[in-house]
């Protein structure tokens, strides 16, 4: 990434405690809850991307967020639905 700080990366740690690096595409506010979409940077270095990343954002107490794994499948298919209408002109959405 030639040495360039970017502030639209997040990272967080893997199922095998690795730290995994994800680009920040949006944060979509739909029925009282936060998502944030975010891209794994190693599917960028493909041509196509298969699968985003959603999910919830909880804020504690301390003003800390935190990133829930979203379980219901209906409540991911929405956000996706969303984050679709919002980014058309930007990615190319196959069916």
């Amino acid at each position: 990434m030639n040495g360039e700080e970017r502030d639209d990366i997040v990272v967080l740690l893997g199922e095998d405690g690795e730290e995994v690096e994800f680009e920040h595409l949006d944060t979509i506010e739909m029925d009282g809850s936060e998502y944030v979409i975010l891209l794994p940077l190693d599917d960028q270095e493909n041509e196509e991307v298969d699968e985003v990343v959603i999910l919830k954002i909880e804020h504690d107490k301390d003003g800390e967020d935190s990133f829930i794994t979203v379980d219901d499948e209906e409540e991911l298919n929405k956000v996706f639905e969303e984050f679709k209408t919002r980014m058309e002109d930007e990615y190319d959405f196959d069916e």
